[in-house]
């Protein structure tokens, strides 16, 4: 090809030439040509990059369609259902009751239901009547001085600096004025999470918002956190299910000066959390810190989020939980599915264990100890819809949460871009031409409405499912068509371990 470029632009400057002498104004083609030309030559000299070199001018188209090769894909290509990481069906479901828009589905499922995988949940030919009031389950253990009545659905921890200031607002307008929590993420509470809706206050490795300048642990600076009015639980984030073991990634491009100030970094730095945390090494560590954090903050609910690696590192956590009789308020089960703004690929897509694994294994572990009727357990990994929470709590859980969703809600097109500041909906940048984007009065309703029309359609199932009550779900209501064919219940595929089952072994 560059010798097709090189012969091909002296023809034509040789005809161009030989009609100036018969129309002089075919002369100004050249204006028009010479650009192309420079180019071709520049893309020829240059050694960077070996399309280009050999494939003048035309190069460029290929570094052009891979650039908008996500868009392409996204709505001339995938399908309703094989979209990822999340599917064109699943992020209608969301936008559709953000928007408070059509509801029904019309011909039919659009799944194979004779796939392996298929899940459904079995229904009663006498449903129950469907209950008006959304449930709400308390955290709060014995030593929990003030217990915290939560919504079974709630925001997923997202920091500020990995959302825009926009994003975090209409997030926290929408937990205040729909009564569900907001997980400010390891970022620390930033102004904008102060907005009235409840916090969950998330401390990570880097201890961010109660951090030291060596960059440890801050009993005096969590000390002030923990006290705001609007912190109703405080969560120990050991790990999250896309990258753990990794720790929380800031992208310099990122984190601006604003940012930086909250979380007591350096800005324009690229902030990586420690893969551990300094203020504990072990199991007793970790309940000895629940205790400090729980003291410190006058008895509010503490816990611990986590994605499962090492099975046997958990079992000690409630061998030690015995041993102290100092027990958690709650845990949170993150999955190796689980969403991150920014993350190796590596640990992304080959660390942890998958979700319904981890969150079967956390519930069984607890009740096998007898700890599960001091501790709820909330979890947190591809929540997106009534039925996904209907599943989530059959085999265990008592609140879920969601990241993904709640973006979605308020405009996410998962464009793929959030750990660049080029996010085009505003959700994941602080670029101020593109926050702009994001109206905090119009958004904060779309989260509300996503959250009450989710809980809306969970009332409904539980109504057909015959029953009135969340604590009448059991693995027992939902099936899976396994490899060979048959229809399992999730009672048959894990079954339940009874209450103290470790201890009397």
């Amino acid at each position: 090809m560059r010798n097709v470029f090189v012969v091909g632009n002296l023809i034509i400057l040789a005809i161009v030439i030989g009609l100036y002498f018969i129309w002089s104004p075919v002369i100004w083609t050249l204006a028009i040509l010479a650009p192309f030309t420079l180019l071709g030559l520049y893309d020829i000299f240059q050694k960077k990059h070996s399309i280009l070199r050999n494939f003048p001018v035309l190069g460029h188209f290929r570094f052009l369609f891979e650039m908008i090769a996500p868009e392409l894909h996204q709505y001339f290509v995938e399908g309703d259902t094989d979209g990822k990481p999340i599917d064109r069906n699943h992020r209608a479901y969301i936008y559709q009751r953000a928007k408070l828009q059509t509801e029904t589905h019309p011909f039919g499922t659009e799944l194979d239901v004779t796939l392996p995988n298929y899940e459904y949940m079995h229904h009663s030919i006498y449903p129950a009547k469907k209950q008006e009031e959304l449930p709400r389950i308390t955290v709060g253990g014995p030593d929990c001085k003030h217990p915290y009545s939560a919504s079974i659905f709630n925001i997923s921890a997202m920091s500020y600096g990995a959302l825009s200031k926009n994003a975090v607002m209409a997030l926290n307008i929408g937990a205040r004025e729909g009564n569900f929590f907001h997980d400010t993420g390891e970022g620390s509470i930033s102004p904008y999470h102060l907005h009235g809706g409840d916090l969950v206050y998330e401390i990570g490795t880097g201890y961010f918002g109660c951090r030291s300048d060596d960059g440890n642990f801050s009993p005096e600076k969590y000390k002030a956190q923990a006290a705001k009015k609007e912190v109703k639980m405080i969560e120990i984030k050991i790990s999250q299910g896309a990258k753990p073991g990794h720790g929380g990634v800031l992208p310099a491009a990122k984190n601006n000066k604003e940012i930086a100030e909250i979380r007591g970094v350096e800005p324009h730095t690229t902030v990586l959390s420690p893969p551990g945390h300094s203020a504990f090494n072990n199991a007793e560590g970790l309940c000895a810190f629940i205790k400090q954090l729980r003291d410190l903050s006058d008895g509010k609910p503490v816990g611990f989020k986590l994605a499962i690696g090492n099975r046997d590192e958990f079992v000690e956590i409630c061998e030690a939980m015995l041993k102290t009789g100092i027990k958690p308020d709650f845990i949170t089960v993150d999955g190796a599915e689980g969403g991150t703004g920014a993350a190796p690929i590596d640990f992304s897509n080959y660390v942890g264990m998958p979700w319904e694994e981890a969150l079967v294994f956390v519930v069984d572990t607890l009740n096998g100890f007898d700890l599960k009727k001091d501790i709820k357990v909330l979890t947190a990994t591809k929540i997106f819809t009534a039925f996904d929470i209907y599943k989530a709590i059959s085999i265990g859980a008592d609140i879920c949460n969601s990241a993904r969703g709640m973006m979605l809600a308020l405009g996410c097109i998962q464009a793929l871009k959030c750990d660049t500041n080029e996010c085009p909906t505003g959700v994941t940048t602080n670029k101020p031409h593109l926050m702009k984007g994001l109206v905090v009065s119009e958004k904060w309703k779309r989260v509300k409405n996503y959250h009450h029309e989710t809980l809306k359609d969970f009332m409904e199932l539980l109504a057909a499912s015959g029953n009135t009550s969340t604590e009448q779900l059991n693995r027992s209501h939902v099936y899976k068509r396994s490899f060979n064919n048959n229809l399992l219940s999730f009672e048959e595929i894990y079954p339940s371990q009874a209450a103290g089952s470790f201890l009397k072994n």
